[in-house]
C-alpha cells in the first residue's frame, strides 16, 4: 500500500493583503438658519446678558449676606454676647434703672406705661444682640467686626450696602427729576415748587437705579458728552 501526499500542502499559506486605512478627516458641521439676526438684536442680547449676570449676583449676595452666622470667639479679647457676664450685667443695670423710675409713678399712668414699653424694648434689644451672634468685649458692649470675615458680614457690610443703595436711590431720583424738567419753560420754578405727580413717578422708578445706571453706562448716556 502506498500513501500519496500532495505537493501543494507544503506551500506557505498566502496571507491576505491589508489595504492601508484611509485617514479620517474631521468633518465640519454647518448650521443654516432661516432667521438672520440684525446688529440691533445682537447688541441688545450682549447688553442684556451682563444685566442678567448682575441681577443674579445681586440676588445671591443678598441671600448670603442675610443669612445669620453662628457666633464664635475668633477675635482676641471678644466673646459671644450671650455668654458674656458683662453683657448680662449691663442688661440688669438698665432694667434696674427703669424699674426704679417706674416706682415713682402710678401703675396706670402715662409715664408708667411708657417706662414699661421701654423695658420691653430693652429686653428685646439685648435678646436680639445675643441671637445675632455679636461679640462683646470686656466692657460688655457689642463690637462690630469690619475685617471682611464672612461670618461677620451682617454687622457692617449688609448695613453698608443698604446705605449705599438708599443713598443712590435718592440721588438717582433727584437726577432724573432735574433731567425731566430741564426742557420745561420754567425749570427753576419746578426746582422750587416740586412737581409732585412727576416726582412720585420717578420715586417708584428709582428702586431699580443700579440696573438703570449700568444700562446708561453701557449706552454712553450716564455722563454728559460736553463735560
Amino acid at each position: 500500500m502506498s500513501l500519496t501526499i500532495p505537493t501543494n500542502l507544503s506551500k506557505p499559506i498566502a496571507t491576505p493583503k491589508l489595504t492601508p486605512s484611509k485617514s479620517i478627516r474631521p468633518t465640519t458641521l454647518v448650521r443654516c438658519s432661516s432667521s438672520s439676526s440684525s446688529p440691533d438684536q445682537a447688541s441688545s442680547t450682549s447688553a442684556a446678558s451682563p444685566l442678567k449676570a448682575f441681577s443674579a449676583a445681586l440676588a445671591l449676595s443678598s441671600i448670603l449676606l442675610s443669612a445669620p452666622q453662628p457666633a464664635a470667639a475668633d477675635i482676641a479679647g471678644l466673646t459671644p454676647c450671650k455668654e458674656s457676664k458683662q453683657f448680662a450685667k449691663r442688661e440688669k443695670q438698665q432694667l434696674k434703672k427703669l424699674e426704679s423710675s417706674l416706682k415713682l409713678y402710678a401703675p396706670d399712668s402715662a409715664p408708667a406705661l411708657a417706662l414699661k414699653a421701654t423695658m420691653e424694648k430693652t429686653k428685646r434689644r439685648f435678646e436680639n444682640y445675643g441671637k445675632q451672634g455679636l461679640l462683646c468685649g470686656t466692657d460688655g458692649l457689642p463690637h462690630l467686626i469690619v475685617s471682611g470675615d464672612q461670618r461677620h458680614w451682617g454687622e457692617f457690610i449688609t448695613p453698608g450696602i443698604l446705605f449705599l443703595y438708599i443713598a443712590g436711590w435718592i440721588g438717582w431720583v433727584g437726577r432724573s427729576y432735574l433731567i425731566a424738567i430741564r426742557d420745561d419753560k420754567k425749570p427753576t420754578q419746578k426746582e422750587i415748587i416740586i412737581d409732585v405727580p412727576l416726582a412720585s413717578r420717578l420715586v417708584f422708578r428709582g428702586f431699580s437705579w443700579p440696573v438703570a445706571a449700568y444700562r446708561e453706562l453701557v449706552n454712553g448716556e450716564l455722563i454728559a458728552k460736553d463735560v
